[in-house]
This record gives structure tokens, C-alpha cells and sequence, in this order.
């Protein structure tokens, strides 16, 4: 049963544990955890450990025996090691497996004359004229030459960028309809 490496578990995890390709994916050392973000914690053979939870606006989730765990700015298999540890005082050789069941983290805003503005979840390659749709389309009075796009940078500071759609749509600067990254903030004058 252990024929397929998707499913191959080092940790012994029982060969009757289906685990769909789109939550293998979602187990990963790249894809980091964020608020919001609903985690199954799989712990084998202890069913009372083994919980499906969303994680907190401050960042962590509650486990039994566990307690509080900082989950967000995390991966999974950063996660599974740090509840792997603090089970060892209660469990011989816990086997943890942590997969994120649904992403929720990852949002843009949208904000102005728009018919609904609001926050949204951040699918991949949303542009802004996708992130525009999302919300409504514009009111009437929607300044499209002015438009601009807040992002918070790394280091602390707000890069703005601005988005004439009027010129997009008569196919001039196709370039600047850029993909939205977590956390921007479309700002429709």
C-alpha cells in the first residue's frame, strides 16, 4: 500500500489514511500558515488529539496536552515538529501530520467606489482588474484613470502603484493590470 510516495508517511502513518492529492499539496514546506487558515492536526492512533481547527487572529491554535501553539508565519511541517516535541512528555513517538484543509489567509482588500468593497480571499494570478470584478464592478462615479494599488513591503514601508484603467482597456500598458499579492489593498477613487 505504500507503493505511492504521495502517500507514503515516514512517520507510520496507517496505510488506511486517504489523503487526497489537494490536501497533500497543502502539506508542504513551502506554503506558510496565516491567520484564519483552518489546520487538521493528525495525531496517529489518538483520536482525541487528532482535531480540525482554525487558526486565531493572534496566530496560535489550542491542543489538548499541546496547549498554545504559534501556528501563523509557520509551515506545516515546521508546525509538526514543534507539537511532535511537546507531545513526547505524554506519548512515545507521536506520529503528527498537519495539513492546511483551507486557505484563508490569504486576502486582498478592495476599497472606494466599487459596488461591494470589502476584503477577499486571494485566489492565485488575481490581477487587479480580476480583484475590480470581485468586488462588483465600479459605481458611477469611479475615478478608472486613478486607481492605485497599496502593498506593504517587507521591510515596513507601503509601495503605491497606479492603475489608469481607462488607459487598459484601450489596450495600452497591459503590463500595469499586475498580480495582487496577499494583503494589497485595490483603492478605486
Amino acid at each position: 500500500s505504500n507503493s505511492n510516495p504521495e502517500t507514503a508517511r515516514p512517520a507510520g502513518a496507517s496505510p488506511d489514511q486517504k489523503t487526497p492529492a489537494a490536501v497533500t499539496r497543502a502539506h508542504n514546506n513551502t506554503y506558510v500558515i496565516g491567520d484564519d487558515d483552518i489546520l487538521e492536526i493528525n495525531v496517529w492512533k489518538e483520536p482525541d488529539l487528532s482535531k480540525t481547527i482554525p487558526v486565531r487572529s493572534d496566530g496560535k491554535i489550542s491542543l489538548p496536552l499541546v496547549g498554545e501553539v504559534q501556528a501563523a508565519g509557520r509551515t506545516p511541517v515546521q508546525l509538526e515538529d514543534d507539537i511532535r516535541s511537546r507531545l513526547l512528555n505524554f506519548i512515545t513517538e507521536p506520529a503528527v501530520t498537519v495539513m492546511v484543509q483551507k486557505i484563508n489567509s490569504l486576502k486582498f482588500n478592495v476599497m472606494g467606489e466599487v459596488i461591494k468593497p470589502g476584503s477577499f480571499a486571494l485566489t492565485t494570478n488575481m490581477t487587479v482588474v480580476d480583484a475590480i470584478a470581485t468586488a462588483g464592478g465600479f459605481k458611477d462615479f469611479a475615478k478608472k484613470k486613478s486607481i492605485y494599488v497599496l502593498h506593504a513591503n517587507a521591510d515596513g514601508s507601503e509601495s503605491r502603484m497606479v492603475f489608469n484603467y481607462s488607459q487598459f482597456v484601450k489596450g495600452k500598458n497591459p503590463k500595469a493590470n499586475v498580480k495582487l499579492q496577499p494583503g494589497d489593498t485595490v483603492v478605486v477613487p
